[in-house]
């Protein structure tokens, strides 16, 4: 199958942008009851949702350039993308994270393999799912109960209602330094992943359900028909 190198970039980039999120990303309902702090709702989120399913919408934002010597203009970060789809998981290690806008692409785990698949170019990557949950922002939703073990967690106070916490990862070889993450009501409401390089994925939810009946077979991935694959 011959790609033209837009659409090769576009997938690379998509590919990158998604192993880092794992898709990195994903959102859930926590039981709705008073919790003093974000931290107290992330961790009762933890405990006590196990799978979900749901709606995402997901902005990149770019590192501002650094001004010119003697400027005194203060740099802005600059959206370079909005898209938006559905997810689905089971803890631990297993998701669906559709993209629908502006193109399709689907990412899915079944607690032992990532697959990416590019409807566009009939393609799909084979990762091991590994260790590569770990300390990632995708351990927080897919992954156990071990937070605490690969995050330092912190309360980031309340913005807008919603109150935020903040996680720093304990690894040193992490692409990300921190995630942020918002609930309101108990309800999980968004993610800030901030990445070494100073840019920003933000993940909003909506529509949730929390511990939905799911088949034995609903994190089975079955290779398009005519689509490449390339282990990786």
């Amino acid at each position: 199958m011959q790609l033209n190198a837009g659409h090769t970039a576009r997938h690379s980039g998509r590919f990158g942008q998604l192993v880092r999120v794992l898709a990195v990303g994903a959102s859930m309902l926590v039981a709705s009851q008073a919790f003093a702090s974000g931290t107290e709702q992330l961790k009762a989120f933890v405990a006590q949702v196990k799978s979900a399913r749901g709606n995402f919408v997901q902005q990149e934002v770019r590192a501002p350039s650094k001004p010119a010597s003697g400027s005194d203009a203060t740099p802005m970060m600059k959206s370079t993308g909005t898209s938006s789809g559905t997810f689905v998981f089971a803890r631990p290690g297993k998701f669906i994270w559709s993209y629908e806008k502006p193109y399709s692409q689907l990412l899915q785990a079944d607690g032992d393999k990532l697959y990416v698949y590019d409807k566009d170019l009939n393609q799909v990557t084979v990762r091991a799912l590994g260790g590569a949950l770990g300390a990632s922002p995708a351990a927080i939703l897919f992954g156990s109960n071990d937070l605490d073990k690969n995050f330092t967690l912190k309360d980031a106070g309340v913005k807008a209602g919603i109150d935020w916490l903040e996680l720093t990862p304990k690894a040193k070889d992490t692409q990300f330094q921190k995630v942020g993450i918002g609930f309101k009501d108990g309800n999980l409401q968004a993610m800030e992943l901030h990445d070494v390089f100073g840019n920003v994925t933000l993940l909003t939810f909506s529509n949730i359900q929390k511990n939905p009946p799911l088949g034995a077979d609903a994190f089975k991935f079955t290779v398009p028909k005519g689509a490449d694959v390339i282990n990786g």
